[in-house]
């Protein structure tokens, strides 16, 4: 059994087979809205803005774990195939540490949009439609799935109250 560690809509659009959930926090890592969606959120003319992880020291970040199976990865590298690759990580759960995966987008893969002004980012994302639906029912999945596990993230809830407010106009 495998186990991979999902902090965007892998914790609230959960398409495929899993043996066990649980709530899971990694440390030394930060949520931003920093890679490009290409075949969900956007397309490949205007591409939205989804979550990847990038370091950031001291920080402890909740998500969700599945315990998957191996064939189950195959789903999930394609569905995590604009940019993302997989990388190990360590988890504490309520029933102590695992080690799995988790899919992460770096700088070098050429989705990769990169840290803007916060405004920047939610225009961005108010704008963007892919064939997944719309960027901004992403961001308020990710919204909701995170108040549902009790977490705070503040670079999540700027970006929902800046989207809500140029929705508002």
């Amino acid at each position: 059994m495998n186990w991979v560690f999902g902090y965007g809509s892998l914790i609230w659009r959960v398409d495929f087979p899993f043996n066990e959930r649980r709530t899971a926090t990694v440390a030394g890592w930060a949520r931003r809205f920093w890679q490009g969606s290409h075949d969900h959120r956007g397309t490949p003319d205007a591409p939205g803005r989804v979550v990847t992880l990038i370091p950031k020291i001291g920080n402890r970040l909740t998500g969700i774990a599945y315990a998957i199976d191996d064939e189950t990865f195959a789903h999930l590298d394609h569905r995590e195939k604009n940019g993302y690759e997989r990388i190990p990580v360590t988890m504490e759960t309520a029933h102590g540490s695992i080690e799995g995966m988790t899919y992460i987008a770096t700088a070098e893969n050429e989705a990769f949009l990169g840290p803007a002004p916060i405004d920047q980012i939610a225009r961005h994302i108010v704008q963007s439609r892919g064939p997944s639906g719309t960027n901004v029912d992403y961001l308020f999945g990710l919204v909701d799935a995170l108040n549902e596990l009790g977490e705070e993230d503040d670079h999540v809830v700027e970006l929902a109250e800046r989207c809500r407010l140029i929705l508002s106009r």
